[in-house]
């Protein structure tokens, strides 16, 4: 049977008993063991598919380890052929990641999500541009303008919301980033202008909490999402 992978940890760290993994029903946590470092795994099952069920039961794993110390965490869907396999990797990247759990220690990972509160940007940056404000206040009092000026106007507004994104995607990251170990950038997607990773000493969590509610503060067009502690995935590679 195939080999399930949660994360990876160092074999001396006090492990929570009794672990329960993915599958119907869940398949015990065991350890596969390498030099100082240890894998959390269990038996894979013949089907794998992200159910919401097993996404929290892989999450369940990691986090439980993580409350004795450090740990590597794969996402879900890792797969080795067997325990041996699993073995031969820790063996091969045995330094590489004692090293990383080194840097890992004492942090957590903080996800920050950062977008625009529509009026009160369209305010922000009507009020920076005495043109901009002008155009509108011109419309509003000619009940809208003709179409082609509602036009050039929308599409002059729409730039200047743009580039007050990239002003405040690069506000945000620099006012967070000191208060972190480490930052990632996070994929892109459409709602938000920032998403963005912070690793965070445990010792300066509030720190950090409470520059992002600062930020929000201090520029009330900015609407900004924090979720954590999390495993630190994206401070990890463990191929």
């Amino acid at each position: 049977m195939s080999t399930y992978v949660y994360g990876i940890t160092r074999a001396d760290q006090r492990l929570p008993e009794g672990a329960e993994g993915i599958g119907e029903p869940p398949m015990p946590v065991r350890t596969v063991r390498s030099g100082d470092l240890v894998a959390l795994v269990s038996d894979a099952p013949t089907e794998l598919k992200p159910k919401r069920r097993d996404l929290l039961a892989h999450q369940r794993v990691v986090i439980g380890a993580a409350t004795e110390g450090p740990v590597l965490p794969l996402r879900f869907g890792g797969v080795s052929p067997d325990d041996d396999t699993v073995a031969s990797i820790l063996e091969e990247h045995h330094d590489r990641y004692l090293g990383c759990l080194e840097t890992l220690e004492g942090k957590d990972e903080f996800n920050v999500k950062a977008s625009h509160q529509e009026e009160a940007v369209l305010s922000a940056v009507l009020s920076a541009d005495p043109d901009l404000l002008a155009r509108y206040s011109a419309n509003r009092a000619a009940g809208g303008g003709d179409q082609a000026e509602k036009l050039a106007f929308g599409e002059a507004v729409a730039r200047a919301v743009a580039e007050r994104e990239k002003v405040d995607a690069a506000r945000v990251e620099q006012t967070l980033a000191p208060y972190a170990a480490g930052t990632r950038q996070g994929p892109e997607g459409t709602g938000w202008l920032a998403n963005l990773s912070f690793l965070v000493e445990r010792e300066r969590r509030e720190e950090f909490l409470e520059a992002v509610r600062r930020l929000h503060e201090e520029h009330e067009h900015l609407q900004v999402q924090v979720t954590g502690p999390l495993p630190a995935y994206s401070f990890v590679t463990t191929g």
